[in-house]
């Protein structure tokens, strides 16, 4: 017994230890797996474009996060409307993505393991844009909402800014003379312009328009294996139609790590076309294209395109300037001072009984009536009706003497017709040109010298445009960089600090570099002088220009809330109309100041927003203003905020501003821009069919979906604040009922959000997407001097 006690005990030890070997055998095995599914979860997580945003030492914790999550079969995971807070990765399994109503229900996409989606629950509440289903058994990871933003993780997302888009400024285009062209070849391009959806979205080529495009295009010959474009390229000035032989357009393959790997994603053969978007305006290019064997190409210029573009515009100033030669007013007025005043005239549209004059009101402006009826009243006694019509081409002109002097007006004039259209330009405007008309007319006596005719750039110092001589003289050796702020492509915003005062400014620095390969001197300048002519507690303030070998500098005032495009998405205000209202009010605020300087912004967009530490925004980047009498033809601004006008090229005015609002609001209030398109050429197309055609959330209220189509009306002319009344039109709408204009630009409307800003030197509400870092081009000085001016002191 005792033996087989001891066998026993011997048994149990052996058994034990094996016990123990097995147990730590599956541990392991289990460590491993887990290890493994955890470096694959880590995985999946880096492909997502929102946590590519997310700093690397926060994956694990967003890794962490993320819970098993199975369906079956057939079992619905996210239903199309219903409001989302979760986001899923697939681990395996497939599932498909269907759209439209229940019951009626298409078919668009499948999804297997490695694929996503919901991301956008993770940082604000929007409806689902369709129903995902599972096809068979599958799993995946899931993250909640209410998780991330626990985690803080909405807090450390770096949101990389929507690029905007430039005209190129002056720098030379390489143009060749048009080449001899046989009637096959002018069929093939002719074919190919009508078969480019791109082109046709952007602009209406009639049979006109097609022949002066195809005349001006010359012929190159390329060989096999030349890249004819390169991804990234800056200089993006040209439009491709293949005539011969075979092109290969590739992108960047991001899943390769940015080692160089790229994947072919189209090949053009004769008749097809590429480089389309080099017609609109500045973009850096975003494939590159190879001769996959020896080719030849048709090469259109996007100088030449425009230009093309444009004719029909100078068609309509010479019918203005007819109209002005019957004015007997500026019957004096030289041939080319009258195309200056046709330039400058703003379209205007009136309703059926509206008051264009009133009797007694101060007179500021002329008005050239070309489409409607008017009756012409003193003391409530009709006295004379006006007729025009486009197309008869006759015109009527009341409110002449205007541009001679701001007297009370003579006569009330009201629309009697349906509705009626008018040519509108004011005293200032008309001085800004040409100078005053009381002058003009005494050249009569004065042997008819030419007035001023075009000089319509701002003054370039005083008070008009230079620094404040008042103010004490900040010198560049007397500051000391803190920190960064932000960053560009060829760019970087940093807080610098004075010495003596302790006070910090924001150092914009520009590469010189950058600024001379795109051809934007005049830009940068124009910038200087805007924001030197502006004087609003709703924009950025200039303080000093400085220069250096390889950069340009601004010294601005600070504001160191935050960006709102950033606190957007990580407090997610979206949807908030208390939010909206009081951001979109400093906007407007901003804008009345800049265009009682004829001065258009051109970029809005919550990333040029900015709050200062008491939660007061601030509108900043001047980069693409322009000081406008009447209209320009640059298309410029971010696509995603461009309007119809911009997109057309038919010349665009201050109304461009009242359109990007309505946008503005309409992402404030959603989350997304109206028109977001994936491509900028899909964002065109939907810009085109117009704001009727956006699908609105039913969580808008009535009233903010009424202003917003008010706002971003088809016709400039047809938009809100365009309308008589201006912007006092947009304070008066009825969502901004409650809200109080007088405290709120006297600054005794608390804001909405206060950030938290722990001193003059803090820098925690930004942050810099590595996508963003700064580059530099080397510059070399060409001797024009056109820098010269930066050095303010």
């Amino acid at each position: 017994m005792g033996c087989n006690t001891s066998s026993t005990a011997a048994s149990s030890s052996a058994s034990t230890k094996d016990g123990k070997t097995t147990g730590n055998a599956q541990d392991k095995q289990q460590a491993k797996e887990e290890n493994k599914q955890y470096q694959a979860t880590m995985s999946f997580l880096s492909q997502v474009p929102l946590f590519m945003r997310l700093p690397k030492d926060q994956h694990p914790i967003l890794a962490a996060a993320c819970v098993n999550q199975p369906f079956k079969a057939g079992q619905t995971i996210i239903t199309q409307g219903e409001v989302g807070r979760e986001f899923f990765i697939i681990q395996s399994g497939e599932a498909e993505v269907l759209v439209g109503e229940a019951g009626n229900q298409k078919k668009v996409a499948a999804l297997k393991q490695g694929d996503y989606f919901g991301e956008n629950a993770l940082l604000r509440n929007e409806p689902r844009s369709a129903t995902i289903k599972a096809v068979t058994e599958i799993r995946t990871l899931k993250i909640t909402q209410e998780k991330f933003q626990e985690l803080g993780l909405n807090e450390k997302i770096q949101f990389a800014n929507r690029k905007a888009v430039g005209a190129g400024g002056k720098r030379q285009l390489v143009v060749q003379p048009p080449s001899e062209k046989n009637g096959d070849e002018r069929q093939l391009m002719e074919k190919a312009l009508k078969k480019n959806e791109n082109i046709q979205t952007m602009v209406k080529l009639d049979e006109i328009r097609v022949k002066q495009i195809i005349d001006i295009a010359w012929k190159e010959n390329v060989p096999s294996g030349k890249e004819i474009i390169s991804e990234g390229d800056l200089i993006a000035d040209y439009f491709y139609i293949c005539q011969s032989g075979t092109f290969e357009i590739f992108v960047a393959d991001a899943k390769k790590g940015g080692q160089g790997g790229r994947k072919l994603v189209q090949t053009v053969t004769a008749g097809g076309s590429f480089g389309e978007l080099a017609l609109l305006y500045l973009v850096p290019r975003a494939a590159t294209v190879i001769a996959k064997e020896d080719s030849s190409v048709w090469v259109i210029d996007r100088k030449n395109f425009k230009d093309i573009l444009m004719k029909v515009s100078d068609e309509k100033i010479q019918e203005y300037v007819k109209y002005l030669s019957r004015v007997e007013i500026l019957s004096s007025l030289l041939a080319a001072e009258k195309q200056q005043v046709a330039k400058a005239l703003m379209e205007v549209h009136f309703a059926k009984n509206e008051v264009i004059i009133q009797q007694g009101d101060p007179g500021t402006t002329f008005y050239i009536l070309f489409e409607g009826e008017v009756a012409v009243s003193i003391d409530g006694d009709e006295k004379v009706r006006l007729q025009a019509s486009e197309d008869r081409g006759t015109a009527q002109y009341f409110g002449e003497r205007a541009l001679l002097h701001n007297e009370p007006r003579a006569a009330t004039v009201r629309v009697v017709s349906k509705d009626a259209k008018a040519l509108a330009l004011d005293k200032e405007a008309f001085d800004l040109l040409l100078g005053p008309l009381e002058e003009i007319l005494a050249r009569k006596d004065q042997g008819n010298q030419p007035s001023k005719a075009g000089a319509v750039a701002p003054p370039a110092g005083g008070a008009g445009g230079g620094r404040d001589p008042n103010r004490p003289k900040i010198l560049m050796t007397d500051l000391q960089k803190v920190g960064l702020l932000g960053a560009g492509g060829f760019g970087a915003v940093e807080l610098w600090e004075h010495k003596t005062t302790g006070e910090t400014y924001a150092m914009k620095c520009i590469s010189k570099g950058f600024i001379v390969k795109t051809g934007m001197q005049d830009s940068v300048i124009t910038e200087k002088n805007i924001l030197f002519m502006t004087n609003s507690d709703f924009i950025i303030r200039l303080y000093e220009t400085y220069n250096s070998k390889q950069s340009i500098y601004f010294l601005m005032e600070p504001a160191l809330g935050g960006e709102l495009y950033s606190m957007y998405q990580r407090k997610g205000f979206y949807g908030s109309e208390k939010h909206a209202r009081y951001y979109s009010a400093g906007v407007v605020c901003a804008f009345e100041h800049l265009h009682e300087r004829h001065i258009i912004y051109r970029d809005l967009k919550p990333e040029n927003l900015l709050l200062n530490e008491k939660g007061h925004l601030k509108v900043t980047d001047m980069g693409l203003a322009k000081f406008v009498i009447g209209k320009t033809y640059t298309t410029c601004g971010t696509p995603d905020y461009f309007a119809p006008e911009v997109i057309a090229s038919t010349g665009h005015t201050h109304a461009v501003d009242w359109w990007m609002l309505g946008v503005l609001i309409f992402e404030f209030m959603t989350g997304s821009a109206p028109f977001e398109a994936p491509y900028p050429m899909q964002i065109y197309a939907k810009v085109l069919k117009g704001i009727n055609s956006v699908k609105f959330p039913p969580q808008l209220s009535p009233q903010c979906v009424d202003l917003i189509k008010a706002i971003c009306q088809k016709e400039p002319a047809d938009r809100l604040p365009m309308l008589p009344g201006g912007a006092k039109n947009l304070k008066a709408h009825a969502w901004y009922k409650g809200f109080n204009w007088d405290k709120f630009v006297e600054f005794t409307l608390d804001p909405p959000f206060a950030p938290k800003v722990r001193g003059k030197k803090d820098l925690a509400n930004f942050s810099v997407h590595p996508d963003e870092m700064p580059r530099f081009i080397e510059y070399v000085d060409d001797g024009s001097g056109w820098d010269k001016d930066f050095a303010t002191c």
